[in-house]
């Protein structure tokens, strides 16, 4: 996503980071990646349970497709960081056009089940 930061930013696209941990867990995992999007806390996970976003099956988080993303960020000179909170918590990405119309909703299986950012911008185009 961070590689394409130019790209969503001259469609006009907000682009918001939530997290259920903390805040200072969040605040410190925006500056560790280097993200420039503000973030949302959501301790409750209402957010989660709206977007369906439950608990992953261990296989899909521990697989090889993981260590491949972990394998990657590593060779980027990005630092594992030891893994806090609620590991099977499921993430995802939810495209919401300015009407307030869900346009794309991904609920991941794992760390490495993420759409392409080719995917999104071809949503944000209105091309899917």
């Amino acid at each position: 996503m961070q590689q394409a930061a130019g790209e969503l930013e001259e469609r006009d696209v907000q682009i918001v980071v939530i997290t259920f941990e903390s805040s200072a867990h969040g605040d410190a995992y925006l500056r560790e990646m280097s993200l420039p999007w503000p973030i949302l806390i959501d301790e409750g996970r209402r957010l989660y349970a709206a977007y369906q976003m439950g608990s992953g099956r261990w296989r899909n988080l521990l697989g090889p497709a993981a260590w491949w993303i972990y394998a990657k960020l590593l060779f980027r000179g990005r630092r594992l960081r030891p893994v806090k909170g609620d590991v099977r918590q499921l993430g995802g990405d939810v495209l919401i056009d300015p009407q307030g119309v869900i346009r794309l909703h991904h609920v991941g299986r794992g760390p490495a089940d993420r759409p392409a950012v080719a995917r999104l911008l071809n949503v944000i185009d209105g091309r899917l």
